[in-house]
């Protein structure tokens, strides 16, 4: 029997001992020495043939009951489920969930579904998030111990309309310290960076509004803007940030509402925006009434803080959205609107017609690691290793004849160019067939003029097969029907 399973990031882990048994009952049933409807072995005999307790076997055959597999039947015990009833164990990914078709047209989406659902041994090198082992994994388990003991921790209420107050002091203090003033009753804590920007689309557009983004930009702002039925218009973007002379001409052509960006490591490229460039955006935000999202999601990457637009702009037109799920936990949806003061009160009101309030156990938890200085000496470390994996990235894939972009001045996220001409998505659907993940250029460009791009994550690249498996993608890529 396998007795190790892979967790995210393909480590391996020994199997529990419920996991035992329930492997055992699941290989019995697909050799069919259990048909069904046959009696699954009694918990009693069970239990003496896997040597464990009677209470292990009860929770594996729970557990196989609540997929599928089984099926209970008061007073007679437990039963082979009919094989129809579950998925079969090879259309199942390790996660638990269908495996994605690749054959779908590349798309945002299409990324999206690849990064979460894809076998959890495939290598990720177009995700947009750390390796599990990369993150405070220790850290986030001591201070879920330290909120269950805790009697004045609140783990069964709603959270208060606004959020945590306690967490959103802490978050006015960062703000402050990229010079953005913001009080506390300036910010709403949402649930992650993603329902954040939702909010403020519900709250600042109607269906049919124009809406401008970098090109390319994060693939999800499309996805999102695209379920608000608005109109999305781009806007080349360079090292230094977005073409100046492309957005005047888009405001004046197009009258958008909105604009949404990245400005520190901005998404894909990894490209910081200049302060000339960001003054000069404000001047053309108030001349054609233009308001801004400013999604800071990953400011803690950062060695050199980088201009805020709305440090700038100190919140009158630019709303401050972030979250930590890429650098503390995705697991604890934790992330903030910082706004001008007279739209926080209907933003409230939105957050709870839609979601009736946040989770105040993610808020907690993310409070306690950044008061007692864990995050801080965890992100010291961190830049340093995603420093080291930026240089050994560059130069592999220079040696495999890719251009970079531009060389980031911290963060994860690379912007490269393949040689020849060659097209990216076909590039990633051969080596999506080898276990790996590749983040083609057209996802981000909303003007698909990025068919030779590919975003790479260097904290997941630091495995020889996403070398070796590119390079034979490019070849077959290269290589006539």
């Amino acid at each position: 029997m396998e007795d190790m399973r892979h967790a995210a990031g393909g480590t391996p882990v020994p199997l529990t001992r419920v996991e035992q048994v329930m492997q055992a009952v699941r290989e019995r049933i697909a050799t069919r020495a259990l048909a069904a409807g046959a009696r699954v072995p009694s918990i009693r005999s069970m239990s003496e043939q896997m040597g464990v307790s009677k209470s292990t076997v009860v929770e594996a055959y729970e557990r196989l009951v609540a997929e599928g597999a089984l099926a209970s039947r008061r007073g007679s015990g437990f039963f082979v489920a009919g094989h129809g009833a579950a998925l079969a164990r090879g259309q199942i990914g390790l996660a638990g969930t269908p495996g994605p078709k690749i054959d779908r047209e590349i798309d945002p989406l299409w990324l999206t579904r690849q990064s979460l659902e894809t076998d959890a041994r495939a290598l990720r090198p177009g995700c947009g998030w750390l390796p599990a082992d990369w993150l405070p994994q220790d850290a986030v388990r001591r201070a879920l111990r330290a909120i269950a003991r805790d009697p004045r921790a609140q783990l069964t209420d709603y959270a208060t309309p606004l959020g945590l107050p306690a967490l959103r002091q802490q978050l006015a203090w960062r703000l402050g310290q990229h010079g953005i003033e913001a009080a506390p009753a300036q910010i709403m804590l949402t649930d992650g960076g993603s329902q954040a920007l939702d909010l403020l689309c519900r709250f600042l557009l109607e269906p049919g509004d124009t809406v401008v983004v970098d090109d390319p930009c994060y693939f999800n702002f499309q996805a999102l803007l695209r379920v608000h039925r608005v109109q999305v218009v781009s806007v080349p973007y360079t090292p230094t940030g977005p073409d100046l002379a492309a957005f005047e001409r888009v405001l004046k052509a197009h009258r958008p509402r909105l604009y949404v960006t990245n400005s520190a490591i901005h998404n894909p490229t990894g490209a910081t925006l200049a302060p000339a460039v960001a003054h000069r955006l404000l001047k053309l935000a108030e001349e054609h009434d233009l308001l801004i999202v400013e999604d800071d999601i990953f400011a803690d990457f950062e060695t050199d803080p980088a201009p805020r637009l709305a440090a700038f702009d100190g919140l009158a037109r630019v709303v401050a959205i972030g979250s930590f799920s890429k650098t503390m936990t995705a697991a604890a949806r934790c992330g903030y609107i910082a706004a001008r003061a007279d739209w926080v009160e209907p933003l409230v009101d939105l957050k709870l017609a839609v979601s009736f309030g946040n989770g105040e156990l993610a808020a907690d938890l993310v409070q306690r690691l950044l008061v007692d200085g864990t995050y801080r000496r965890y992100l010291d470390g961190l830049r340093a290793q995603l420093a080291d994996a930026m240089g050994e990235t560059l130069r592999r894939l220079t040696s495999a004849g890719l251009t970079a972009w531009t060389r980031p001045q911290a963060g994860m996220l690379l912007w490269a160019q393949l040689p020849g001409g060659l097209d990216a998505a076909q590039v990633a659907r051969e080596a999506l067939a080898d276990g790996v993940v590749l983040a083609p250029g057209n996802v981000f460009s909303v003007a698909r003029n990025a068919a030779s791009f590919l975003r790479f994550n260097v904290s997941q690249c630091n495995r020889p097969k996403v070398y070796e498996t590119l390079q034979r993608a490019m070849e077959r890529a290269a290589t006539p029907a």
